[in-house]
């Protein structure tokens, strides 16, 4: 049974009795459980992207509203007056619906109710221009923005809802503040217990510091050996160099993250160059969407859609398999085999687009070598770009970012929540022998003892292997 003002539960009494007790759930932790619910699975991040926005734009609000009747009243919901030394007569008496409105839509917010004042208690953010189109947008920037100070987020929020909406100073920290709290203690967490099966690197360009061009926001996230997705990684790059890219996964070995089997990225030089060299034994794949546009772009418009057909079918592997071919170096190879072929049909035609395809053509299909049901998810970094696009778009209601720490805490905020809508892995018993054999030969690869059992005998190699065992001569013991 449940109620406007939240579920029920069972206590028990002295007597033995059960009576249910009603549990007040704020507003604000409803609207977070509504986003939670968003991201359970059965919807596509792309579908739920502006249910996600409108949500977070009512939860800014009422985080605003609540604080404001916290400042009004001087003390915290439940807190005693007894207990608060800057306690005003007066207290909370539920929630009344207000709309307001915005370019997402009609937007409904709990209104606070008040009994027992000496004055009236009037939200700040119930001005009359409160329906101008990118209130709401604005609004969400100004909450996400750590490193705005207060007056200008004053500014940008009465330039959004009008003069009259004007928040107070301790009202806008206290929106900041919720949000900045967390991103603060988020990006120096241990990595120790991270394990991953699948590291996906990507970077995004935002405008940041006055006077200076877009500078990227490298990210990365993951898929762990449970099959679990985990956004790992952010930080301000200033370019997409070698140098930049070593250092943010120089920081991630740091913090403890441990090799993963497959990185996947798009084509950066910088990026390609930093993985070979911090994450050596790891399998790099070309993101297969980044490579289909670039191919794609060195043909004339009007043969566009058939030379994308074309891409796309050299890796659409599901006859292979039903054929027998599994996970490994024949299905590798029968890509391969497609890839001539689809040199040899359009190596005349679009010379420029072959070359770009026959580029580090061996790093397009190391994803072969996985399971099978991985395939899809693991050949292409395009989701955390959607989601880096839908970061830009909200970044555009104000332009340029006010500093690096806020246009990092704009990112975060956003990528942190659309992590959780992302798919991660299901992986089969047979998948898992995979795996784990991948990851012997990759990261724990047999160590070579050297071992002298006589001056005049020379030097006998006897190399431990993975499994129980040593193997001497290329004998097992």
């Amino acid at each position: 049974m449940t109620t406007g003002v939240g579920s029920f539960k069972s206590y028990q009494l002295s007597e033995g009795r059960t009576t249910p007790v009603p549990v007040r759930v704020s507003p604000t932790d409803r609207i977070r459980a509504g986003i939670d619910a968003l991201f359970d699975g059965s919807r596509d991040l792309s579908e739920v992207i502006e249910d996600v926005a409108r949500l977070g734009a009512r939860l800014i609000i009422q985080t605003a509203v609540e604080a404001e009747v916290e400042v009004f009243l001087g003390r915290a919901r439940y807190q005693r007056p007894a207990a608060a030394e800057d306690a005003r007569p007066g207290m909370r008496n539920g929630y009344c619906p207000a709309t307001v409105k915005a370019t997402a839509g009609p937007v409904t917010v709990a209104r606070p109710k008040l009994r027992g004042t000496t004055e009236r208690f009037a939200s700040a953010l119930s001005g009359k221009s409160i329906a101008r189109s990118n209130a709401l947008e604005s609004l969400v920037i100004a909450g996400f923005v750590r490193g705005l100070p207060v007056r200008d987020v004053e500014n940008t929020l009465a330039d959004a809802l009008g003069a009259e909406a004007a928040l107070s100073k301790s009202t806008v920290s206290r929106v900041c503040q919720a949000i900045g709290d967390e991103f603060t203690a988020w990006p120096g967490r241990r990595l120790d217990g991270l394990e991953l099966d699948y590291l996906f690197l990507d970077a995004s360009m935002f405008k940041m510091h006055p006077g200076a061009r877009a500078e990227p926001v490298l990210a990365a996230w993951g898929i762990t050996t449970g099959g679990k997705p985990v956004f790992a990684a952010l930080a301000a790059g200033g370019s997409e160099s070698t140098d930049a890219w070593s250092g943010f996964l120089d920081e991630l070995r740091g913090r403890g993250l441990r090799p993963p089997l497959l990185v996947i990225s798009d084509g950066a030089a910088g990026l390609i160059s930093a993985a070979e060299s911090v994450l050596a034994r790891s399998l790099r794949q070309k993101c297969l969407i980044h490579r289909c546009r670039n191919v794609v772009a060195k043909v004339p418009a009007a043969a566009h859609d058939e030379v994308r057909g074309a891409y796309w079918s050299i890796f659409d592997t599901e006859d292979l398999i039903t054929a027998g071919a599994g996970p490994g170096q024949e299905l590798a190879a029968a890509v391969q085999a497609r890839i001539d072929a689809f040199a040899q049909r359009y190596g005349k035609l679009y010379p420029a687009a072959v070359k770009c395809l026959l580029t580090d053509r061996e790093q397009l299909t190391s994803y072969l070598r996985f399971p099978a049901g991985h395939h899809k998810r693991i050949r292409h970094s395009n989701f955390i770009e959607r989601t880096f696009g839908e970061t830009r778009r909200r970044v555009k209601v104000i332009g340029r970012l006010p500093g690096e720490a806020s246009c990092l805490t704009l990112v975060w905020a956003v990528l942190d929540r659309a992590s959780r809508g992302w798919r991660g892995v299901n992986t089969t018993n047979t998948g898992l022998r995979l795996l784990h054999d991948l990851r012997h030969q990759l990261l724990d690869p047999p160590t070579p003892i050297r071992r002298t059992s006589h001056p005049a005998a020379g030097v006998r190699h006897i190399c431990r292997g993975p499994t129980s065992g040593l193997v001497m001569m290329g004998v097992w013991l």
